[in-house]
């Protein structure tokens, strides 16, 4: 080999082996800045996300892995209906309980609802909180707030005060569905509420599983998981929630283990049908780079 092209060869190498690494000093709150760039793509300090906002939030070690944009509240669509749940569980409502659904639960917050759901099929409360949080059913979620003692308002009223006790200090809810775009957050106040709903089993469960089977009428009918990465056996997901309205874009909220952390993982506002689960594999492969790269220095330190 020319010695001169060997030499610029290990130069390299050892420029990216020097780089920093994002999990060896992020102290919590600090928002990763760091732009290193080789070859044209992103360095290991920093994942190449096509989401407009963003938080990666390790409850391991209680550390913010990155961030952007993560302190500005925007409209986050059906991720309001992780408080919807959070909202019933609290209540106490029981979850075998027969709901019907009325006319009132075509639409919800001004927007016309579409769903399989039709006026008069009666379904429990938990099988109604299935559907909302696995499906993103929004005639399933509005008959969740209709059916809450005291009414929509009532329960809104409920949404609202759950996010102050979270100390969402950015979240305002208008709704139970998400379909308005009234209903915002920051990703910093919707990583609080993602670690208090994966506390609830029924609301971990209910927004994991990958299908569930209902009746209404004489018809047996069948809906699917709205995130594609609940099937995937190389994910551990603990809690998720998607979501999408124009104004908010693609959404996605996860707990999930990586590298045996719990990582809460915030993507609002992705261009494109599958780029919230693009940036997530990003987040993912981000993360095993890092820190094998983390553990490669400290074996050979």
């Amino acid at each position: 080999m020319n010695p001169g092209r060997f030499f610029r060869l290990t130069a390299t190498a050892c420029l990216v082996l020097s780089a920093p690494v994002a999990f060896a000093a992020v102290p919590q709150g600090m928002v990763v800045q760091t732009h290193l760039k080789y070859a044209g793509r992103a360095s290991l300090a920093e994942p190449a996300l096509r989401s407009s906002a963003a938080l990666v939030l390790d409850t391991t070690h209680d550390s913010v892995l990155y961030s952007r944009r993560s302190g500005i509240a925007m409209p986050i669509a059906s991720i309001s209906k992780l408080m919807t749940a959070l909202v019933v569980m609290d209540a106490g409502l029981p979850l075998d309980e027969d709901v019907t659904l009325t006319a009132e639960d075509r639409s919800s917050g001004g927007k016309r609802i579409i769903s399989r759901l039709a006026p008069g099929a009666h379904l429990t409360r938990g099988e109604l909180m299935h559907l909302a949080l696995m499906a993103s059913d929004n005639r399933a979620a509005h008959a969740l707030g209709r059916s809450y003692p005291g009414g929509e308002a009532a329960f809104v009223a409920a949404m609202n005060a759950k996010a102050r006790e979270l100390g969402m200090t950015s979240a305002h809810f208008v709704e139970p569905t998400g379909l308005s775009d009234e209903n915002v957050a920051s990703p910093e106040d919707l990583s609080k509420l993602v670690r208090a709903a994966a506390k609830v089993p029924e609301i971990r469960e209910f927004s994991t599983d990958s299908d569930y089977v209902v009746q209404i009428g004489r018809r047996m009918v069948r809906f699917r998981n709205t995130d594609s990465l609940v099937t995937r056996p190389d994910w551990k997901i603990e809690v998720q929630k998607t979501g999408y309205i124009s104004r908010a874009g693609r959404c996605l909220v996860m707990q999930t283990v990586i590298e045996d952390r719990t990582i809460v993982i915030v993507l609002l506002n992705s261009f494109g049908k599958r780029t919230r689960v693009a940036d997530a594999r990003r987040i993912r492969k981000w993360m095993e780079a890092t820190l094998l790269t983390r553990e490669t220095l400290a074996t050979t330190s």
